[in-house]
């Protein structure tokens, strides 16, 4: 059973008129003098803001989260979801660790980070399709799962000594101020666009989340497309977990620590449905932006780091009940 099984609103965007359908349906645009605005504010808030090498680093307050974010765009649009991508990387970062300890270079560590990921994204997927377990119940305990192993083999320790070449993949650049990691969200970023608005597969994922069962009878592998997206997920976060891993030059079982939170919001703020069906690539790319903006902005401000996580968590709860309020309203 997914999360947009038994009951099966239409995407929000149909059921508004007037003026709120019209905004909602221009979501991206609205995202994106938001971004805009925010960084506007941050100019006027900080003096610091505007230097080419702090705009640089600011790239790695979303580069790595939204690397998962596209993958769980397409999960999340197909009615599924995957909370274990942090703890994904923590595993898969505790093995590239491990097999460093043995002597293995940089292109062995990068295969092992993208082969951990692609078996807990496979993990994942033969428990909610080949079993028919919920996959937010299934991800919630591989969530714990997969960060408990790292705590097992590392306990209050760290892995470090990661060669030069393999930290450059977290934080080399490829020219000038632009870095490796965000030459790697652009690309993911026009190739997950590509995939879901312009393939056959993509028409198939909004199939899936508006409606698996009429999917099915239209001849479309339901379990084998949803497998392929746990897939991509895992993959995108073994990824993830050697730019993280890199940048930070050691790995601890606390690394990505509650990154699935950031993850989910930069999707649903994207304009992906929660309950599947909507959304768009461009919409996660500005709402990667903003999200990164804002931590940024905070942090040349000194903010402490808890308020950031109440900003987060506020913020999806506000995206995800602001379509049920302009229902609301617009009934009254």
């Amino acid at each position: 059973m997914s999360l947009a099984e038994g009951t099966r609103p239409r995407n929000f965007p149909d059921r508004l008129t007037g003026r709120g359908q019209r905004i909602l349906r221009s979501w991206e645009l609205l995202l994106f003098v938001i971004a805009v605005l925010i960084f506007i504010a941050n100019t006027q808030a900080s003096p610091y803001f505007l230097d080419p090498w702090n705009l640089s680093d600011a790239t790695f307050n979303f580069t790595e989260k939204s690397m998962i974010a596209f993958a769980m765009a397409l999960l999340i649009i197909s009615g599924e979801i995957d909370l274990s991508v942090a703890g994904i990387i923590a595993l898969a970062s505790t093995a590239m660790g491990w097999a460093l300890q043995f002597g293995v270079g940089t292109p062995g560590l990068v295969a092992i980070g993208l082969a951990v990921g692609l078996l807990c994204g496979a993990f994942n997927g033969v428990l909610v399709t080949r079993l028919g377990l919920p996959s937010i119940v299934v991800t919630i305990g591989t969530m714990s799962l997969f960060r408990g192993i790292s705590y097992i083999v590392l306990g209050d320790q760290a892995f470090n000594g990661y060669p030069d070449s393999f930290a450059w993949l977290g934080r080399g650049y490829v020219f000038w101020v632009i870095t490796f990691e965000l030459t790697l969200f652009v690309v993911f970023a026009l190739i997950y666009g590509v995939v879901l608005h312009k393939t056959n597969f993509g028409r198939h994922v909004y199939t899936i989340g508006n409606n698996p069962v009429a999917a099915r009878f239209s001849g479309i592998r339901v379990e084998r497309v949803k497998m392929i997206l746990f897939l991509l997920t895992g993959l995108m976060s073994g990824i993830a977990a050697i730019c993280l891993t890199g940048r930070l030059g050691s790995t601890r079982p606390s690394i990505a620590y509650a990154w699935e939170l950031e993850v989910v919001t930069m999707v649903v703020l994207g304009g992906v449905s929660i309950l599947g069906g909507a959304g768009s690539i461009l919409g996660v790319v500005i709402a990667a932006l903003v999200i990164g903006m804002v931590t940024f902005g905070l942090g040349l401000l000194n903010v402490p780091g808890i308020v950031m996580s109440i900003f987060i968590g506020a913020l999806l709860i506000g995206v995800i009940a602001l379509p049920r309020l302009v229902t609301k309203l617009r009934r009254r």
